[in-house]
């Protein structure tokens, strides 16, 4: 019996130092400067497992990301309010469009090493939902946060010829790796920080990213 319990400890240990850690580093925060929200805002989306950001989609989206568009994501849509950017696995993000579909293969690519991919989708008004966390930002850091996102797809845009998720998603490849050390989360977090908006140094999970965001003062 101790044996197994010995077994589980050893087995458990790498998961649970993982967790601290992305606790403790989530409030090792960059320094920044939030207004008092009177500014503008953008929309941090909270999954079981991923963040994705939504910005405004104004003019100055619309500019900023205009090769995105002339590649097939609809951002002149009548109804189009907001657009959606989350980066992943290209092995687990492209297909994972239900958790139904995840399968083993693409999680262990992931974890261990795969090349990253980008996904905009463009939504409608969004309603009043817990997982919708507003999040204050200036107009600098709201233009920072652009060109940076922007610049994770690279001088020509290169759409993937993979199927979406909806009407108005695409995949493009994207800068980077992922690993089980710089996730989707991890990207958020990179994001926003390049952005100056302040936040913690690893947010490899949900959890460390809600957790930076209310050290950090960006959401109740």
């Amino acid at each position: 019996m101790r044996r197994a319990a010995r077994w589980c400890l050893w087995a458990l240990g790498p998961v649970i130092a993982y967790l601290i850690a992305a606790f403790v580093a989530a409030l090792w925060s960059s320094d920044g400067g939030v207004s008092d929200g009177s500014e503008g805002w953008i929309v941090l989306v909270q999954g079981p497992i991923h963040y994705d950001i939504l910005l405004p989609l104004d003019e100055d989206t619309e500019a900023v990301f205009k090769d995105i568009a002339e590649a097939g994501v609809p951002l002149d849509h009548p109804n189009a309010a907001w657009l959606s950017v989350g980066w992943g696995s290209a092995a687990f993000y492209t297909t994972a469009g239900s958790y139904a579909d995840i399968r083993p293969g693409a999680v262990w690519r992931a974890a261990t090493g795969d090349a990253g991919v980008l996904r905009f989708e463009v939504y409608g008004p969004l309603p009043d939902h817990p997982a919708l966390r507003r999040v204050p930002v200036t107009f600098a850091q709201l233009s920072a946060l652009r060109s940076v996102i922007r610049a994770q797809a690279g001088d020509a845009p290169v759409r993937l010829a993979l199927d979406g998720f909806s009407q108005t998603d695409a995949f493009f490849a994207a800068a980077g790796r992922f690993h089980i050390f710089r996730t989707c989360n991890v990207w958020v977090g990179a994001m926003l920080r390049e952005a100056g908006v302040p936040f913690g140094w690893w947010t490899p999970t949900p959890y460390a990213v809600t957790a930076s965001l209310r050290w950090n003062g960006l959401i109740p």
